[in-house]
């Protein structure tokens, strides 16, 4: 196990530090702006050393690898630095404010025989690891264009405004849809989502899903079934089609899945296409079902799980009648609780809740 030296000491290497000690590092050393600011991070960690000369950290024979959360601007001297040293190191998004100054710091490590990674957690997500392994594995079709959007609170300090500073909302939040577009692209895949058809009414939003291919649902009225139709089209085409197979938010009071819709199961029966089941559990807690108060602080754990493909082949060939088409659900429901119960350490309810058996609780617009 490496030992580690830490370069910066914002928030982001507090929570950096935590999940390191956690998964069983040694940390040896610390820089600051100042030696107060370095002492004060040291001695909340339980870190020996401290100090606001940099040098005299790459110079430190118990530091191996270094983690570089500094500003943007200063990542490519910073990083430089530390080759020369021969420090492995894991440096903050944008590792460079360049292409070319990102092309010349993976040079100057190889030549040196050194590791040097950009600290993008996106690519070690459980969801996206498991969408390239499927996609590797062929049981997706080629990705024919991505489309991705992030949003959260941004705090425009004064640094963020600067592109000499490497300020800019591409650099600070949009590098992360431009990352999971390449992850999934790279890889040959861009889902398509199943949404209310009232979403496609709200300015600009509106436009943005029909640019990106999303699916409309028309809910109770004589288009319902188009939804059906379009995803079907999506799946000749080799797209991926996501579904939400309840319909809506689930309403169980514990947050366990609800009785399925048979809309996934009617496309699945007809178009033989692989149900892969995936189940999540925590995103209430950063806003909750029907909510408008988005809590980021302190940071939440969203875990997200996908399982093996449904076995629906011994329905292939059974009328599409209400026993098949339930019977179809059903199995698809149950795997994916039985994935959120592996998320959650604990036992679904034997019975589902049912929206149709309780009044009051319909789904809301």
């Amino acid at each position: 196990m490496p030992r580690w030296g830490i370069v910066g000491t914002g928030d982001i290497s507090d929570r950096v530090v935590a999940d390191l000690v956690a998964g069983g590092a040694e940390i040896t050393a610390v820089w600051g702006r100042t030696a107060e600011r370095a002492a004060e991070f040291a001695s909340r960690h339980g870190i020996p050393f401290s100090t606001d000369d940099r040098p005299s950290l790459f110079d430190r024979g118990d530091v191996d690898m270094v983690y570089i959360a500094t500003p943007a601007h200063t990542h490519t001297a910073i990083t430089l630095d530390a080759i020369a040293a021969g420090k492995h190191a894991l440096v903050e998004k944008p590792i460079a404010t360049s292409a070319a100054d990102a092309e010349m710091l993976f040079a100057r490590a190889a030549r040196a025989d050194l590791f040097l990674m950009e600290a993008m957690w996106m690519r070690f997500n459980p969801l996206h690891v498991e969408v390239i392994d499927r996609i590797a594995g062929g049981e997706l079709g080629a990705v024919r264009s991505v489309r991705a959007a992030f949003g959260t609170p941004f705090h425009p300090r004064p640094g963020k405004k600067r592109p000499e500073d490497g300020g800019s909302i591409l650099r600070d939040r949009g590098i992360y849809p431009v990352t999971l577009a390449h992850f999934l692209y790279d890889q040959g895949r861009a889902p398509k989502i199943t949404a209310k058809a009232s979403l496609w009414k709200v300015p600009v939003l509106g436009g943005l899903l029909t640019r990106t291919g999303m699916i409309p649902v028309h809910r109770g009225t004589a288009g319902a079934a188009q939804s059906l139709v379009d995803s079907t089209a999506r799946l000749d085409e080799g797209e991926c089609v996501v579904f939400f197979p309840e319909g809506t938010l689930t309403r169980d009071p514990d947050g366990w899945p609800m009785v399925g819709k048979t809309g996934v199961a009617r496309l699945a029966l007809a178009s033989r296409a692989p149900v892969v089941p995936i189940a999540q559990w925590g995103a209430h807690r950063l806003l909750a079902p029907y909510g408008k108060v988005f809590k980021p602080i302190p940071p939440k754990q969203v875990a997200v799980h996908a399982g093996p493909p449904v076995d629906l082949s011994d329905l292939y060939d059974r009328p599409q009648d209400t026993a098949t088409l339930r019977e179809a659900t059903e199995r698809i429901m149950a795997a994916i609780t039985s994935q959120l119960e592996e998320i959650r350490g604990e036992q679904a309810p034997a019975e589902r809740f049912d929206l149709r058996r309780r009044p009051g609780t319909e789904d809301r617009a």
